[in-house]
């Protein structure tokens, strides 16, 4: 009996020293626990995680190979504030048929992020044409791109259309599209996504997200953690903005769209109160032989409130290009 009870003395005070452990660690380093959260989601997905050289940055990427050798590959870009993880509710829609890539562009993520470097749309885009380059040599892809994402691929869709041969533009930047609260705050110099306390985090997911079911659940302390991360990376972001939201490049992508002669998939949602929905038909006017997708009842976040339908619109777009007609 007396060994017994030092048995479970000795493993109860294993267990409060690991907890205490585990404690003492979250503290100091709280997004540890939204590290580990992506983790489990990138092995859900079927995905790993991989690195290479390109444009100078060192970039880090989800993957997943296909069955067959000559499967087409998707390459997935993610928006402002966002991340490759943004990607990975479509991924797990989409069957293995396909080669998927999905990066972390440089400066945001887990990618290199170079003092002094300039992360525009040209710039992101000519970032995008050497990854390709890199992980699909001699084999053009599917570039997807979502929001901030979908300006750069629709840029490297016109500028360099040997490494792409569909295109599709998810809620995209680039045009000037119908005013809303967001967008007349980016043209008034502020950063509506800015983070810095409890009551901004929650402002920016209902900003983003229209589908209250598709809100990520966020305890604490990962809140914590994506605050400190959040306020850490604020002049970064305030100088990206700059940039795409306000400066001369800001309607770039949708300038240069109508260079874009591959077929091209353009979805948005109906209640997207960051790029309203009436950016759907101005790239459609420059993009004439794209399908145009108009989803109901979601935001922002149109690859993670709706991912089935997106998967389904990504699908046709491969298997029927141009053909595919409209779908609203």
């Amino acid at each position: 009996m007396a060994r017994a009870s030092l048995r479970r003395r000795g493993i109860g005070l294993l267990l409060l020293a690991v907890v205490a452990t585990a404690t003492a660690v979250l503290w100091r380093d709280p997004f540890l626990l939204v590290r580990g959260e992506f983790v489990r989601q990138r092995i859900v997905a079927g995905l790993s995680r991989g690195t290479v050289e390109a444009a100078g940055h060192r970039w880090v990427y989800a993957q997943r190979e296909a069955g067959g050798g000559d499967a087409p590959t998707i390459v997935m870009l993610h928006g402002y504030t966002g991340s490759k993880e943004n990607w990975y509710p479509l991924a797990r829609e989409l069957d293995g048929g396909y080669r998927l890539l999905i990066p972390d562009l440089p400066g945001w993520g887990e990618s290199e992020r170079k003092p002094g470097a300039v992360y525009g749309f040209p710039e992101q885009a000519a970032n995008v044409a050497a990854f390709i380059r890199a992980t699909s040599p001699g084999r053009p892809v599917l570039l997807l791109g979502h929001s901030m994402g979908g300006g750069i691929a629709a840029l490297a869709a016109a500028r360099y259309p040997r490494e792409i041969a569909q295109v599709g533009l998810l809620d995209a930047a680039g045009v000037r599209f119908r005013e809303n609260p967001f967008g007349l705050d980016v043209l008034a110099g502020g950063n509506p996504f800015a983070v810095d306390d409890e009551a901004s985090l929650r402002r920016y997911i209902d900003i983003v997200f229209h589908d209250a079911n598709a809100k990520p659940w966020l305890p604490w302390p990962a809140t914590t953690g994506l605050i400190r991360k959040r306020r850490a990376d604020a002049a970064f972001e305030q100088g990206v903005l700059d940039r795409i939201g306000r400066s001369s490049e800001s309607l770039l992508p949708g300038e240069e769209a109508a260079r874009i002669r591959q077929p091209a998939l353009l979805l948005w949602c109906r209640q997207d109160a960051v790029i309203d929905a009436s950016a759907l038909d101005l790239y459609a006017q420059r993009i004439p032989q794209a399908r145009k997708v108009l989803l109901e009842g979601c935001g922002h976040m149109s690859l993670m409130e709706r991912p089935r339908e997106v998967a389904d619109a990504v699908v046709a777009l491969l298997e029927n290009g141009e053909n595919a007609g409209d779908a609203e």
